[in-house]
């Protein structure tokens, strides 16, 4: 019997009841289905609602960090300033610090302001030090001390605008707050107005945000993420070829050759229970035997990889084993059958066949070492630590370096509102990374899939 009731051929129905009317039990029953799919409807609309605002608000408070503004100005190089002696000899002008280049620019913007014609109350060339960043100085000193028969003429330099001025023009900084803020005034934010509308001041494409370093809390405008992403490129080519041999081998020895029995359980219990375990306890194993015992460099790409491997390799253990096992036991058998050898059904056969979910597992176990923070933290792999490009390989693994995520996490603490506009920007070029990541493992996949 069914729900709704079944007349028997030749029968009349019984009194009061029909095939087309549902009794009172199926309509309960299409009602808890009803709800159900509501309630699967409900909760994707939710999610799909969440990573929207989610994306929103990174997108919104991070795409800042992409944009800087810049100053034009023409900076005369004054030889009785840079090179007294007149000679030209580098070395010699190493001599002038920053301090003596940063009076050049003030004096050179205050000049542009007044053959500009722009009106304003400040009235002395120093009033245009909180416009200017603390690196202006060191850029142009840069970039003398590598052409130094530049000393005498005038040239056209883009500097950096301090991080109040691109503040303002990006509406981080108000002006009701400036009357509380020490390191502008209203009138110097006059000044950037119609300097911008002369074309003095512009907002262009942050390329340093990307390629360059990080700076000191002085100068957020400087600081970049470029250091940081290639100390995270050498951290996971370590984990890359340490964890997917180890993790691929181990997987395939208690998959298809380790007997069953109280050890080998144990190993994969403890697997298990590997994978279940918060990174930060992998830092602490990893200051303690890396850094305390063995004496490996602190805060090196070398230790970063080698903490993470750690970590990651339950996780490659665990889908690679369960990618072996999705192969039918008939491959198994039928290669075994025509004389092929255990290890060779095992590595011509078994193992192809197992490749896209061995290597989907892989990248990402990668992506999800590459967004750890708490384990580099613990190793000293804290932002401003390195503000140069490392001079080889070797000195990519074994310098004092930095990654992404440490790195967001250092500018996100920072007092400075424009090291959190960066955070942001560097959430994204996280997320980037990530993407392409996931990207290559669909893609990875599917051309190695087989059907069988």
């Amino acid at each position: 019997m069914t729900d709704a009731t079944l007349a028997t051929p030749g029968a009349n129905p019984p009194k009061g009841k029909s095939l087309i009317t549902l009794d009172a039990r199926t309509k309960k029953r299409n009602a808890a289905e009803a709800r159900f799919k509501a309630y699967g409807i409900a909760a994707i609309a939710a999610g799909i609602f969440c990573l929207v605002v989610l994306l929103t608000a990174i997108l919104s408070n991070g795409v800042g960090a992409f944009q800087q503004t810049f100053i034009h100005v023409p900076v005369y190089l004054d030889p009785a300033k840079l090179d007294k002696a007149g000679n030209r000899d580098p070395e010699e002008m190493k001599k002038v610090s920053t301090f003596g280049y940063a009076p050049l620019i003030e004096n050179s913007l205050w000049a542009t302001v007044q053959k500009t014609g722009v009106e304003t109350p400040l009235t002395k060339a120093k009033d245009m030090k909180p416009m200017i960043s603390a690196s202006a100085a060191a850029q142009v000193r840069d970039v003398v001390l590598a052409n130094p028969d530049l000393v005498g003429d005038t040239v056209d330099f883009r500097i950096l605008a301090s991080s109040r001025v691109d503040g303002y023009l990006k509406g981080r900084v108000k002006r009701d707050d400036v009357a509380r803020d020490k390191n502008i005034n209203v009138e110097q934010l006059d000044l950037t107005d119609a300097l911008r509308e002369k074309g003095i001041v512009v907002r262009e494409f942050n390329m340093d945000f990307i390629t360059g370093a990080d700076a000191s809390e002085s100068r957020a405008e400087q600081a970049g993420l470029g250091v940081s992403i290639l100390g995270s490129f050498f951290m996971m080519l370590v984990v890359l070829l340490l964890s997917l041999p180890i993790g691929v081998a181990a997987s395939i020895y208690l998959e298809e050759f380790a007997k069953k029995n109280r050890f080998t359980d144990i190993i994969e219990v403890n697997i298990s229970n590997l994978a279940a375990v918060p990174s930060i306890v992998f830092g602490i194993l990893g200051l303690a035997v890396f850094i305390q015992f063995m004496h490996l460099p602190q805060s090196a790409p070398l230790v970063g990889g080698l903490v993470l491997t750690l970590m990651t390799l339950p996780t490659i253990i665990i889908s690679t084993r369960a990618s072996l096992a999705s192969v039918p036991p008939s491959i198994r058998q039928a290669a075994l059958g025509v004389g092929a050898s255990k290890m060779q059904s095992v590595f011509h056969h078994v193992l192809p066949l197992a490749m896209p979910g061995i290597l989907t597992g892989t990248i990402l176990g990668l992506a999800q070492a590459l967004g750890e923070t708490a384990p580099l933290l613990l190793i000293g792999m804290v932002g401003y630590i390195a503000t140069n490009y490392p001079d080889g390989v070797a000195s990519g693994f074994l310098d004092p370096n930095s990654a992404m995520p440490a790195q967001i996490y250092e500018w996100a603490k920072r007092a400075d509102p424009a090291y959190y506009e960066r955070a942001w920007g560097g959430i994204i070029i996280l997320l980037v990374f990530l993407m392409i990541m996931n990207i290559i493992a669909i893609l990875l996949r599917r051309r190695f899939e087989r059907r069988w």
